[in-house]
């Protein structure tokens, strides 16, 4: 008998080597091997971050780059969602102004403590030097409703809600003139998409709103920077299929009336073959599938996870 598998992230150690790409003049990609990404957006007068890294100490390194392109101040952190992954960074930056979605914001009022010593109990890697936080949670100086427009000089960046998917404040970064998107965890490349948090129904469609952009350059959630239309299309194409078959899969168990761990069980075995390569599938799957069960019977929006929540279901589906 198999021994079970170590709680989430809690047995991945190995630190990642990092990459700094250069899309233009004006956009950078902080990436490494599948670890949480980083945009970095220079502007005439200013810096922009697009998610900031788990602690202000693992921010420094953003910063170290960013000093290797431009003496320009940072002035402007944007949150392209709430998870504490990707927010509780942000005071390392000293930025004037914080910017997320009005959605983003009720998110935190309404789960972020929850979420924080959640994610932190999942990815002790991922937190590193967590004592410097700050006491508190990361909230957004600047919030916005659909789509709102900053100036860095001359250059314009846009930040959209194209729609629900990775969770419902999901904000992306757009270059218009350059076509270059920032998407956050909308988009994955080679990543499995955590989905704890999604809304299945809605995540295709809202890829396709990506899409309809046509971006030339896509810095996405996970994985490396995506430099031609060919890459964006398989960033897109594959995080679309990889939410859809799951969610048909657990749609089909739900109509033939089985219970989670069964349907747990028969998706994870489905989606291995296609997927169990990407970086995080063991980690993601007990809460993507948990999320799409509920959906499909009765929890049209996410319930919120615990640090208790968490080990209670992973006992339960891999125990």
């Amino acid at each position: 008998m198999s021994p079970p598998k170590v709680f989430a992230s809690q047995a991945d150690l190995d630190q990642k080597v990092v990459s700094f790409t250069r899309l233009s003049d004006n956009a950078y990609a902080y990436t490494a091997q599948g670890d949480p990404n980083t945009g970095v957006i220079v502007g005439d007068d200013a810096v922009m971050v697009v998610d900031t890294q788990a602690t202000p100490v693992m921010a420094r390194d953003v910063i170290r780059r960013i000093r290797e392109v431009t003496d320009k101040p940072i002035k402007y952190v944007v949150l392209s969602h709430y998870h504490a992954v990707r927010v509780l960074g942000a005071s390392g930056y000293e930025p004037e102004h914080i910017i997320a979605s009005r959605d983003t914001y009720d998110l935190i009022r309404e789960r972020g403590e929850a979420d924080k010593a959640s994610e932190i109990g999942r990815f002790p890697r991922l937190f590193q030097a967590v004592e410097s936080v700050p006491p508190g949670l990361t909230w957004p100086t600047i919030t916005f409703t659909g789509r709102m427009s900053l100036w860095l000089g001359q250059l314009e960046v846009q930040l959209i809600q194209l729609g629900r998917g990775h969770t419902k404040g999901d904000t992306v970064a757009w270059l218009p003139e350059q076509k270059i998107l920032f998407s956050g965890d909308l988009v994955e490349f080679d990543a499995t998409p955590y989905a704890g948090d999604a809304y299945f129904k809605d995540w295709p469609q809202t890829l396709d709103n990506l899409a309809a952009l046509q971006p030339r350059a896509l810095v996405p959630g996970r994985g490396a920077a995506l430099t031609t239309p060919d890459q964006v299309a398989q960033g897109l194409a594959g995080t679309r299929a990889f939410i859809s078959d799951l969610y048909a899969s657990v749609r089909a168990g739900v109509e033939a009336g089985k219970d989670l761990n069964t349907v747990y069980r028969e998706t994870v075995a489905r989606l291995r073959p296609t997927y169990g390569h990407w970086v995080i599938f063991d980690h993601c799957m007990p809460f993507d599938v948990t999320r799409a069960y509920d959906e499909a019977t009765q929890y049209p929006d996410p319930r919120v996870w615990t640090a208790q929540r968490d080990v209670e279901m992973w006992n339960a589906l891999e125990s």
